[in-house]
Formats: C-alpha cells, structure tokens, sequence
C-alpha cells in the first residue's frame, strides 16, 4: 500500500457502487428509503420527565432540525446537506435523517422543550401524571318483570 492510497477493505459481497460506478444516475425529486437514515438515541424517564437526547453533529438548529408532536408520537428530522468544495474522501453522511419515538400517553406539545449544545439535541417532555386507572367493576343490579329493581 502506498502512502497516499487508501486501500479499501474487500467483501465476499459486491458493493453496489462497484456494479453500478460512481456515475449512476440519481433522481433529485425522488428519494429512497435508503437515502434516510436513523438517528442514534437515547431515552430516559425520570420523575414523570422523559429526556431524549440524539446525535446530529454538524446541524444547524436553526434550519437543519424539527421536531414534530402528534398525540403520543415525537419526531426528530434533520436534514444535513453536503458542502460544494471538492473532497479527496469523506466518511461524513448527508441527506435526511429521521427518529420516531413513540412515549406512554398524549405529549402536552407545549411544554416540550428543545436545545442543541455540541452535536447533541436534547427534547425534554414533562408526562402528566397518569390518569386513575380507566378499568372499574361496574355492578349489576337484578331486575323484576316490572322493571323495578329488586329491594333485597
């Protein structure tokens, strides 16, 4: 191996760039699902608070990420676009990026809170408390052929 190559490890399986080449042609408008890509998380639940924290490195707050509440689901998209200038290699990933996360009860949208600090986002939802359990004995009271209930 030379100083200046990289030489790229082998697999019994063919990549798909080496059947297709780096010129296969891509759709702008159309995007795979394999064009998305999962983000690395992790959830915690602490005192009726669950915290999520993901991994997006090199994002812009302010334009790259949004997070969506719907009922008991929260979504985290980003989206990371790759630079115009020229790279002799790059392992960095670009493209959409997506995590659903779906908690216990309805997420009280506005109280979520959200901060970026150094690569990693961090989601705070408070979980109300949980409801008085919603399954209860109801009792069956005999009736008479009048329709009068029995006074026994």
């Amino acid at each position: 191996m030379s100083g200046t190559h990289l030489e790229r490890r082998r697999s019994p399986f063919p990549d798909f760039r080496d059947w297709f080449g780096t010129e296969f042609p891509r759709f702008p408008l159309w995007r795979s699902s394999f064009d998305t890509f999962p983000i690395p998380i992790e959830v915690t639940n602490k005192e009726g608070q669950y915290t999520l924290r993901a991994e997006l490195p090199g994002m812009d707050p302010d334009k790259d990420i949004q997070i969506t509440v719907e009922g008991d689901t929260l979504t985290v998209s980003a989206e990371h676009t790759e630079s115009k200038e020229e790279k002799d290699h790059s392992e960095f990933r670009y493209g959409s990026f997506q995590r659903v996360v779906r908690l216990p009860g309805p997420i009280p949208s506005d109280e979520v809170e959200a901060a970026y600090e150094d690569g990693i986002l961090t989601v705070r939802v408070p979980m109300p408390a949980s409801p008085e359990e919603s399954r209860r004995s109801i009792p069956v009271k005999r009736t008479t052929a009048d329709g009068k209930g029995d006074s026994s």
